[in-house]
């Protein structure tokens, strides 16, 4: 750089022009009396200690003989310290000429020439710096207090003063250069004067050079020379510190000059900052020049580098101890320098970067003063700090950050070099210097000289300075590399040379592992290259046996793992190689057979990828048996599930199982299988298989129900998240499809040990004691039982199974009721109703019927002839009555309802019609009965029957006359008898005065009215006489001439007109405890609620409205996923918004990707879930024509929820994937109301596709961007934020939006509305100001970055919580296409989940379904006692029951 300038190094050492006096040539004696005598007088003057005079000095030969006095004074002995003081007063002191306003003591003749005597004084006061002879503490710090003082002077003059000219700065410049060479240079003695001042010169040196470089640029000899002054105090730790505080403050200056003030900002002290009128190009200029002051960082590792100067020869001659100049003890130092050097270049990588939080810092030491810690000393922290970064510390890049070959253009011939420390690579890249141009060493082109030959011996160096205590250093380098390489953009080019280079360089790093203690360049390296896989980095997979040999070396190692000599914690660090692990192992099916062709060609053969992956699956396995890190075991959990499920989807695209004898199964039965020994006597397999291999889909599924479950019981119990994780890739396994085997299902004995071992889980953690219960432990469980229903759904032949079946009823009734009916076997079995209800929780109890409700009605039975979209029947009541009026108009919804009679049985809502349907002919009592439960809507139509079908037909029934059997022709006898009510005798009794107690008729007979009475009695007895005697004589008349054929018996026709729903009512018991009132209720079992029916009345104001919303209650989960498509370098909303313009515009692999999700469907009829909550539910609107199967309209944009959407059911979720677009939705007054009724919004879950990966540091500000940009659905949620709530029934449109949660977000854009989410019900009103916390939430983001090797990188952004991140995709996970529709739904399903589980207040679908029951039963309920009931129910007119 200065080649050709000439140096001022000859004025630096040789100070003997400048600073001897004639006074030097007498006798001592007589110097020193002359100096104490002229120095006496002129300190008086000075103001210190009496009031200050003016100069006796006037001409100017009297201040040049009073100079030439005090130059020689400023070297005397330290014994004569009060002269070397007033000395160094009177100088300081005259100094002040050159401020805007002088001292009074000032000669006239240097306030008139202030510049030319300035100069002369600065070069005497070098003598004050030269070190004594007399090396006493005492005499050391006499010195230092007066080398302080002209230090300040000098640092006050280039501050204040305006008066300096550029001969003054340079002679400032050199007159600091050469005190700090007389002071440094010398080889460090503890304690000396150099060791005292070595850090203030220095800063003072730096900062008056800063302040030049700003006022006046110093020419290239300067530079040159303070380069070569700096190259001989290499041996001084302050150097390093000083040089790396200046570095940081200029890289602070630079960056914002260069990128602007949006780039991240370095943080530099105040008093350290560069001035603010120092111009952007000389910042730049004087940046670059002192980056190369200290020369080449490296060289500090090398003892002999340092030590070829004249003083550390020269101490080796004179000294006995020391025999080669690199064997000085000062020299041990060395590591410590060389680690602080590589670390402050480190910084300046990681400025460039945009990362500005290092790893975490001891603080910086204070000074003896007390004062705070200036930047050098925080530098100095700094570079002593550990150069590993901790994972959960993971680097936030720039956006604007320059490219990887910039940064290394400046900085990679160094950190590739000191990468190569102690390496035979170095040496033998040194020696094909200049004869050979590889690629792998390309970078020590940029050097022109080599310290090779200069190097010692190993055996002839110092212990404190071999090779291997330079290791810190190193992996600093290694560090800076792998997080410059790391900081790729997507479209970016890295030069050939440089990436062959750095290969080389882990490569040899890798291979570093001949102790079990991981090294620190090892660690460096696996902490800082975490997504080394996911770049798209040209060659980077000839790495991957030697990552994958790392890796091993740190989560197989059966002892806890530890850095040597440093305190990075070992599950830091397995935490590090995980995300490493989990990034390879996708890559084995992918590339399959291709050969690895390793950096450096060593004694082992190539392997191909396929040979891999049994030792990337092993090594999965191993690491999940022996990890107790939660976030570790959570990142392995989910790479598992990956793994199984790519390899079953790899199988099934293959059509064929993995060939027994197939590479990856040889390789993998040479390798040790970890869970050889691991085995279930209770559960025997089928001996006569083979066992399959461990890399195969079968083998990895019965491997992962073993070890999952296994640790589960045994160590993850009492984990939230860790058993959170291992119930979701359980989950995850239930829905894996294995390829079907000949001779039975495919693992049933893995599957029923799957369950079994859930259902112990479930009762070991009810089991535990009181103070362990807790709402974490309480979600573990409510966990289990769901992942229970996920298995029972997907594998329903195991309730075939006896012991399964008994297994499941009980954990039903632990969870139901707190306890067993037989809690261990041979103890006698406790009545249920002789049991209290105790269970660990309500949410233990709701999670229990839920697993009951699936059982029962959902096993076997999913999906239902309803489709996969719904699991209630599409019967309404109006579409019922249709069927029983085919031809007739549909009737008002209120005149439809008074057709239906309604009542409620406990949580069981039923409707009754009694009309027959249209299509049913038979006369049989039939009644339509619509029951609305917690789980779900049936309709069932019953007919009270007698006979079998083929034998009750009508005609057959009712108009067949069996005829009557004819008549005898003689008749009987028969004997005349006349009845008598009293005895013949009665009339000769004679009358007493008690039969006259009764007085007649007659006498009672008082007024008109009693005889008009009177008459009309005697009329009627006479009628009725008359009457009864006509009909004796015909009966006479009749029986003289035989039988009497009018009195024949004859049955009576069958009737036509029921009251069924009495019948069905009476015949299904609902009516015993409406006889028996409330006695009955007192004698029922405690373990049941009564059975009580009530009827509602289904006129009342707001009943339809409520019935609709209880229909749209659906018994499963409802979530809605946005899905973007980011363009490269896309940050506005609306240009994000219209990117799903037409299929064909964006990239074919997210078509694809979006029809993995879910199937189209048509929210206009569909009965499902649709993200948009006036669309869902829509059973009114269902038509029996299914929708075609893709949309008219091709690209993403028909995905918008408006016409179209992604949908994805099972029996326990329904998640809709809207691909959001400009587009309005049609109803925004629809959507506000129903914000305003659940209070407000909630973040939802956003799938994110990335053209360019870096585009995901701006999409949060995109995201509130659509906000912002969202005008229609700003309006309509703040509305919802601000207003009151209103009731459901006057919701826009004639129905309520569906009760699917508490949802929506502020990042939503227009068109999206909500995930729904089952959460707290409605808060209070807001206060005035008060901001709702969910608001705040950041949404949970799911990445995806398509690689050019067509694999995808996943990252996931999300709110801070304890179960925010979900499995199976990890941060940092590479997948394959087959299987990213798969994991992204399962992870978007499994965060709904945890956000559930998170939230105690939130209520299952069965529980809210349950509770509008109730709601519409002390809403409507008709208050009757039972005679009115019953009566009623006789009563002919429905609309009264």
């Amino acid at each position: 750089m200065y080649s050709d300038w000439v140096s001022l190094s000859i004025a630096v050492h040789d100070r003997e022009s400048e600073t001897r006096s004639v006074l030097s040539r007498l006798p001592p004696a007589a110097g020193q009396t002359v100096v104490a005598a002229v120095v006496r007088g002129l300190a008086g003057t000075l103001g210190i200690t009496a009031a200050p005079q003016p100069s006796p000095l006037a001409a100017a030969n009297e201040v040049d003989w009073c100079m030439e006095v005090i130059c020689y004074g400023l070297s005397l002995p330290l014994s004569e310290h009060d002269t070397i003081r007033d000395c160094v007063n009177v100088y300081c002191e005259w100094l002040t000429a050159l401020l805007p306003t002088s001292k009074l003591c000032v000669p006239e003749a240097v306030r008139e020439r202030p510049n030319l005597y300035s100069r002369r004084m600065l070069n005497h006061l070098q003598n004050l710096f030269v070190p004594r002879s007399d090396q006493s503490v005492d005499t050391i710090n006499r010195q230092a207090v007066l080398c302080h003082r002209v230090l300040r002077t000098v640092q006050t003059l280039t501050h204040e003063s305006e008066r300096l000219e550029p001969d003054t700065w340079s002679t400032l410049l050199l007159f600091l250069l050469t005190v700090n060479d007389s002071l440094l240079a010398p080889p460090t003695v503890k304690d000396d004067i150099g060791d005292q001042m070595y850090e203030r010169v220095l800063g003072v040196l730096f900062e008056v050079w800063i302040q030049a470089c700003c006022k006046c640029f110093p020419p290239p000899p300067l530079w040159k020379t303070f380069r070569e002054s700096c190259l001989h105090w290499r041996h001084r730790p302050g150097l390093v510190d000083q040089w790396s505080c200046v570095m940081t403050a200029l890289t602070a200056r630079l960056l914002e000059s260069m990128y602007g003030p949006g780039f991240p900002t370095l943080a530099v002290p105040e008093e350290d900052a560069v001035p603010a009128a120092m111009s952007a190009e000389a910042v730049a200029q004087t940046w670059y020049r002192i980056l190369h002051t200290i020369g080449n960082p490296v060289e500090m590792s090398s003892a002999a580098s340092v030590s070829s100067t004249q003083q550390f020869l020269q101490y080796a001659i004179s000294s006995e101890a020391v025999i080669e100049p690199h064997q000085h003890p000062c020299l041990a130092q060395l590591p410590a320098i060389y680690h602080r050097a590589v670390r402050a270049v480190a910084l300046l990588v990681n400025a460039f970067l945009g990362v500005t939080e290092p790893a975490a810092e001891p603080a910086a030491r204070k000074d003896s003063s007390g004062a705070a810690p200036t930047a050098a000393a925080a530098a100095a922290a700094a570079a002593a700090a550990s150069p590993l970064r901790l994972p959960e510390q993971a680097l936030q890049l720039a956006p604007g950050r320059p490219k990887c070959n910039s940064i290394l253009h400046l900085f990679g011939a160094w950190l590739f070099e000191a990468a190569l420390v102690g390496t035979s690579v170095l040496s033998s890249a040194k020696r094909t210097q200049g004869q050979s141009k590889r690629a792998s060493a390309a970078y020590l082109d940029s050097r022109k000289s080599s310290t090779s030959s200069q190097t010692p011996e190993p055996s002839e160096l110092p212990a404190a300075v071999t090779a291997d205590k330079f290791e810190r250093g190193r992996a600093e380098a290694l560090g800076a590399l792998c997080r410059v390489f790391c900081a790729k953009k997507t479209a970016e080019d890295i030069l050939p040379s440089y990436l062959a280079s750095f290969y080389l360089v882990l490569h040899e790093a890798l291979s570093d592992r001949e102790t079990s203690e991981v090294s620190q360049n090892l660690a460096a390296i696996l902490l800082n290259s975490s997504s080394l896989l996911q770049l798209d980095l040209d060659g980077v997979n000839c790495l991957l046996p030697a990552l994958t040999d790392a890796v091993h070396h740190v989560i197989a190692s059966p002892r806890p793992i530890t850095v040597r000599d440093s305190d990075v914690p070992g599950s830091a660090l397995r935490r590090a190689s995980v995300r490493l692990l989990v990034s390879m192992l996708a890559l084995p099916l992918h590339f399959q057979g291709l050969t690895i062709r390793e950096p450096v060609s060593g004694d082992r053969p190539a392997v191909s990828f396929l040979q891999l992956r049994p030792r990337l699956v092993g090594l999965l396995i191993s690491g999940l048996q022996q990890e107790t890190d939660t976030a570790n075991c959570q990142m392995m959990l989910g790479g598992l599930l990956m793994c199984v499920q790519d390899s079953a989807l790899y199988e099934e695209s293959s059509q064929m199982m993995p060939d027994p004898m197939s590479p990856g199964q040889a390789a993998s039965s040479a390798a040790p299988d970890s869970l050889s020994a691991c085995s279930d006597a209770s559960f025997p397999e089928d001996s006569s298989e083979e066992p399959p291999a461990i890399d195969s889909a079968r083998g990895l599924y019965v491997r992962a129900i073993y070890l999952v479950c296994h640790r589960l019981m045994s160590s993850w119990k009492a984990d939230l998240n860790i058993s959170l994780a291992a119930l979701e890739l359980l989950a995850g396994l239930a829905r894996v499809r294995l390829q079907q085997q000949a001779r039975r299902r495919p693992d049933a004995m893995e599957c029923k040990r799957a369950v079994k071992w859930l259902c112990d889980y479930i009762c070991h953690q009810c089991s535990r004691p009181p103070p362990a219960h807790s709402k974490d432990l309480h979600s573990t469980i409510v966990a289990a039982f769901r992942c229970v229903s996920v298995w029972l759904l997907e594998h329903p032949y195991l309730l075939d199974d006896r012991e399964t079946l008994s297994t499941l009823l009980e954990v039903v009734e632990l969870g139901i009721s707190g306890s067993k009916s037989q809690a261990k076997y041979g103890e006698p079995p406790v009545m249920k109703q002789e049991k209290q209800l105790k269970p660990a929780s309500m949410r233990v109890k709701e999670a229990a019927e839920a697993l009951l409700y699936v059982l029962m009605e959902q096993v076997d039975y999913f999906p239902s002839p309803s489709g996969v979209s719904s699991l209630s029947t599409h019967l309404t009541e109006a579409s019922l009555l249709q069927h029983c009026h085919p031809g007739a108009a549909p009737a008002q919804r209120r005149a439809g309802l008074a057709q239906f009679k309604y009542f409620v049985a406990e949580s069981l809502l039923i409707a009754l019609l009694e009309q027959p349907l249209g299509n049913d002919e038979d006369p049989q009592p039939t009644v339509t009965c619509l029951m609305r439960g917690p789980s779900l809507r049936t309709a069932w139509m019953l007919q009270l029957r007698h006979l079998p079908r083929h034998k009750s037909g009508a005609r057959l029934a009712s108009s067949a006359n069996p005829g009557r059997p004819l008549p005898m022709s003689e008749a009987a006898a028969r004997h005349p008898h006349t009845p008598a009510f009293f005895p013949e005798t009665v009339d000769r009794i004679p009358v007493c005065k008690a039969d006259r107690s009764i007085p007649s008729l007659e006498s009672l007979i008082q007024d008109q009215k009693s005889a008009s009475e009177h008459n009309r009695m005697l009329h009627l007895m006479e009628q009725q006489t008359s009457r009864e005697g006509l009909a004796r004589r015909s009966a006479a008349v009749r029986t003289a001439s035989g039988l009497n054929l009018d009195t024949e018996c004859v049955p009576p026709p069958p009737s036509q007109e029921f009251q069924t729903a009495r019948l069905f009512l009476s015949h299904f018991q609902f009516l015993d405890d409406c006889a028996v009132g409330a006695a009955r209720q007192q004698l029922q079992p405690s373990w049941r609620a009564g059975r009580q029916l009530v009827a509602l009345d289904a006129l009342a104001e707001g009943f339809a409205a409520d019935l609709d919303a209880l229909d749209a209650t659906t018994f499963r989960t409802c979530d809605t996923v946005h899905v973007y498509y980011v363009r490269d370098g896309q940050t506005d909303a609306a240009s994000v918004l219209t990117n799903g313009a037409s299929l064909g515009a964006l990239d074919g692999p997210f078509t694809e990707f979006l029809l993995s999700l879910g199937w189209p469907v048509d929210v206009t009829v569909h009965p499902g879930w649709t993200g948009r909550p006036q669309t869902s539910f829509n059973t009114a609107q269902h038509r029996p024509a299914s929708p075609p199967a893709v949309p008219p309209a091709a690209g993403p944009l028909a995905f918008d929820g408006a016409r179209w959407a992604l949908y994805w059911a099972d029996a326990l979720s329904e998640v809709a994937f809207v691909v959001p677009s400009p587009a309005l939705p049609a109803d925004r007054a629809g959507a506000a109301a129903e914000a305003r009724r659940r209070g407000g919004p909630d973040p939802p879950v956003l799938v994110v596709w990335l053209e360019s990966y870096d585009d995901h540091l701006s999409f949060p500000e995109t995201a509130r961007s659509m906000w912002s940009t969202s005008q229609s659905a700003v309006s309509a949620w703040r509305r919802a934020l601000r207003a009151t709530p209103v009731p459901a029934d006057r919701c826009p449109a004639g129905r309520p939006a569906p009760d699917t949660g508490h949802f929506t977000s502020r990042l939503t854009p227009a068109c999206v509305l909500a995930p729904a989410a089952e959460l707290e019900p409605p808060p209070p009103p807001l206060a005035a100001g008060q901001e709702r916390a969910a608001a705040d939430t950041a949404a949970y983001i799911i990445f995806i970055h398509a690689l050019q090797n067509r694999l995808y990188r996943i990252h996931l952004q999300g709110p801070a919580g304890k179960m925010t991140f979900a499995s199976p995709l990890v941060e940092g996970m590479v997948v394959s296409r087959r299987s990213l529709g798969h994991l992204v739904r399962q992870t978007v399903i499994n965060v709904c989940i945890r956000r559930r589980l998170e939230n105690e207040n939130s209520h299952p679908p069965h529980v809210r379904r349950k509770q509008k029951i109730q709601e519409m039963l002390l809403k409507y309920q008709r208050n009757m006692s039972p005679p009115e009931f019953y009566t009623q129910l006789f009563s002919v007119d429905c609309s009264q029951c």
